[in-house]
C-alpha cells in the first residue's frame, strides 16, 4: 500500500524510508500514539539507543526547571506529522554522526513537492526571509515583520511545476538551503501563497483536491555516502498527491 511506510534503500549504516502523512516521527511528551520511532524499533531492533535523545525543559508546578529526555532512535532529520516523503535514519551510530555532520554542514540537498492556493507566475524564484516565533500564536512560526524573537536566516529556492487550469492552485518544487521549522510553509504563507489543506498556516481556506492534510511531500533526498559516493532518492507520491496531480493538464 503506498500510504504505509516503506523501506526506499538500506545498507549497514543507515534506511532510507517513504514516512507516511499522519504518523508523528517521534513522540512529543503528550501523545501516546506510536511514531516512526516505534515502528523502526520493531523492524531494526539495532538502531535503540543510536542518536541522541530530545532533551525537553519545562517548570514543575513548584516553578523549578525540569528536564525530560524523549528518545529518537537513528533520527538525524525529522518531517512534520502531516508530511510525507523521505527521510533518512541511521542504522549505527557511526552512521549518525556522519548524517547529523552531513545535516549540520548543509551539505544534504532536499527537494519537496507542494500544491499551493493560486496561481504563481514566476517560474523560479527565492524567498530569503528570516524565520522567527508568531506574535499571536505560540504553534507558528512566521516570516517578515510578523515574527518575534530570535530571528533565524532561512533561504528557499522555488520552481513551478505545473499550473491548473482555473488557475486556482500550482505545483511546486521546493529546495530549501536551511532547515528552520516549518520552513517551506512559513515562506509560502509570507508570500500569500500557503500550503493547500495547511491547517495551521491556512485554517480558512477550502481543502482543494480532497486533501485532509497540508499537500507537502518530500519528494528527493540527495548526499555523499559514508564510502564517499553521491546518491540520490526519491520517494513515490501517496495517494492524495496522485489524486491531486490528475486533475492538472
Amino acid at each position: 500500500m503506498k500510504n504505509s511506510i516503506s523501506t526506499i534503500f538500506e545498507n549497514e549504516d543507515y534506511i532510507v524510508i517513504n514516512k507516511p502523512a499522519r504518523l508523528m516521527v517521534h513522540a512529543d511528551g503528550r501523545s501516546s500514539n506510536k511514531t516512526l520511532c516505534d515502528f523502526l524499533i520493531e523492524q531494526y531492533p539495532e538502531i535503540k539507543g543510536v542518536g541522541e535523545p530530545l532533551i525537553i525543559k519545562s517548570k514543575n508546578p513548584e516553578g523549578e526547571l525540569i528536564e525530560s529526555k524523549i528518545d529518537r532512535p537513528g533520527i538525524v532529520h525529522r518531517l512534520d506529522k502531516d508530511t510525507s516523503g523521505v527521510m533518512l535514519v541511521a542504522r549505527t551510530q557511526k552512521g549518525f554522526d556522519y548524517l547529523k555532520e552531513q545535516f549540520q554542514d548543509r551539505k544534504v540537498e532536499k527537494t519537496y513537492h507542494t500544491f499551493v492556493y493560486e496561481n504563481i507566475k514566476e517560474d523560479e524564484f527565492e524567498v530569503n526571509v528570516s524565520i522567527g516565533r508568531s506574535k499571536k500564536d505560540f504553534r507558528r512560526w512566521m516570516a517578515g515583520d510578523n515574527a518575534r524573537g530570535q530571528l533565524r536566516t532561512a533561504q528557499t529556492f522555488f520552481k513551478v511545476l505545473k499550473r491548473s487550469e482555473e488557475k486556482r492552485s500550482t505545483f511546486l518544487e521546493a529546495r530549501p538551503k536551511t532547515g528552520r521549522t516549518h520552513q517551506i510553509r512559513v515562506h509560502l504563507k509570507y508570500l500569500y501563497k500557503p500550503i493547500v489543506a495547511d491547517s495551521l498556516y491556512a485554517p480558512d481556506r477550502e481543502p482543494l483536491f480532497g486533501f485532509e492534510r497540508q499537500a507537502l511531500h518530500a519528494r528527493d533526498i540527495e548526499f555523499t555516502d559514508l564510502n564517499g559516493n553521491k546518491v540520490e532518492y526519491t520517494a513515490e507520491y501517496p495517494d492524495d498527491f496522485e489524486n491531486a496531480l490528475a486533475t492538472f493538464v
